[in-house]
C-alpha cells in the first residue's frame, strides 16, 4: 500500500520510501560530441567547459536545488542526462555543420583553447578562425531529441 507525502511523491507505507515513478522521457536531449584523438584528461576538461554554458543560457535544462537528509543544500544540476559521444575530427566538422543549419544551442570547444588560461584568451582563440575552419575537439548540443540525434549521425557512444 503507499501514501502520498506532502509533496505529491507516492512512498510505501512500511518505510516512507519513494515508490520508484514511472521513467520520465524527455523531448529534448543534451549531447556532448568530443574528437576521438583527446587524451583522457582533455575530454574531461572540454566536456565540464562545454556544458558550462547550456546551463546558464538554457535555464530550461536546470532542475531543482538538491538536499540532503540533514538538509544541507546542494547546487541544482541539469534534469536530464547528457550523452557522451566520440567522433572523428571530419564527423565533428560535419556535425558543427547539422548543429548551425538546424538552429540548435550550442558550445564549441577549439584545439586552440588548450593554449589559453583564460575565458578571455578562449574567445579570442574563437573569434580569430571562421566558423568553418575550427579545430574543434568538442561540441555540445541541445534541443530536441530529433534533430540532436541527427546532428551526432556518425558519432558513437563514448566508452
Amino acid at each position: 500500500m503507499t501514501n502520498e507525502t506532502a509533496n505529491g511523491n507516492e512512498t510505501d507505507e512500511s518505510s516512507a520510501v519513494p515508490v520508484a515513478a514511472a521513467p520520465i522521457r524527455f523531448d529534448t536531449r543534451i549531447a556532448v560530441l568530443l574528437r576521438d584523438d583527446l587524451e583522457p584528461w582533455q575530454r574531461l576538461n572540454v566536456t565540464a567547459f562545454l556544458v558550462s554554458g547550456l546551463g546558464t543560457e538554457l535555464p530550461e535544462v536546470v532542475g531543482e536545488r538538491y538536499e540532503d537528509a540533514d538538509g544541507t543544500p546542494y547546487l541544482p544540476m541539469f534534469r536530464q542526462p547528457v550523452l557522451v559521444f566520440e567522433a572523428a575530427k571530419e564527423t565533428m566538422t560535419a556535425a558543427h555543420g547539422r548543429a548551425l543549419r538546424r538552429g540548435l544551442a550550442r558550445a564549441v570547444f577549439t584545439s586552440d583553447l588548450f593554449a589559453t588560461g583564460n575565458d578571455r584568451d578562449n574567445r579570442a582563440a574563437v573569434r580569430a578562425v571562421p566558423g568553418d575552419a575550427l579545430d574543434l575537439v568538442g561540441l555540445a548540443v541541445y534541443g530536441p531529441r530529433n534533430a540532436v540525434d541527427k546532428v551526432a549521425k556518425g558519432a558513437r557512444m563514448h566508452p
